[in-house]
């Protein structure tokens, strides 16, 4: 477990691997969500380790967010939640406070600066729009997927298509970073 630096006044703390595999049971995440959870934390980490050596990301802080990004959202089909929210909240009501703000965005980035230097939270955004339950997709099967599975009202419709775009500019930012084409970092992962 890595320290980071405190959040309101509180010690932030990064869960080891082995603590996030503990709280993935602990919440009782289906199969399926955990098998796509363990394929985003590989992308990310695919994009990570290609990144230029100037690069300042923290990896064990993207292993961690990107294995409990979905961190409720079994208990969310039941109960219809914000799971990007409410896995935010537990994760900082753990004391990782930088695992729940990266979780908070993994369905949509506030203050997103195209320009600005690369952040954890960017690639377990991106990361997360590139895995279609267990597989490594293009961005549009993955847009697609989303508004069929989500797409219930043109709200969410909206939200989703904005997100998409979004997720374009995020990709325009991470390939500038990478120290080989975008595809290659990741394309032994896909299927």
């Amino acid at each position: 477990m890595k320290t980071m630096p405190s959040f309101c006044g509180l010690p932030d703390r990064i869960p080891s691997r082995e603590e996030c595999e503990a709280l993935m049971a602990e919440h009782a995440m289906l199969p399926n969500i955990v098998a796509h959870s363990c394929q985003v934390m590989r992308v990310s980490l695919a994009l990570t380790d290609h990144l230029k050596k100037d690069v300042s990301v923290n990896r064990d802080l993207v292993l961690a967010a990107a294995l409990l990004h979905d961190i409720t959202k079994t208990r969310a089909l039941q109960t219809k939640e914000k799971h990007d929210q409410t896995g935010g909240d537990l994760l900082a009501a753990l004391g990782f406070a930088g695992v729940g703000d990266i979780v908070r965005q993994h369905v949509a980035l506030t203050d997103f600066h195209p320009e600005g230097k690369l952040e954890e939270r960017e690639i377990v955004n991106y990361a997360d729009k590139r895995v279609m339950h267990d597989s490594v997709v293009s961005l549009a099967e993955r847009m697609r997927d989303l508004l069929l599975r989500y797409g219930a009202t043109e709200e969410i419709r909206q939200s989703i298509c904005s997100n998409g775009k979004q997720v374009l500019a995020v990709e325009r930012k991470i390939r500038t970073f990478l120290t080989v084409p975008l595809e290659t970092a990741i394309g032994e992962l896909r299927r």
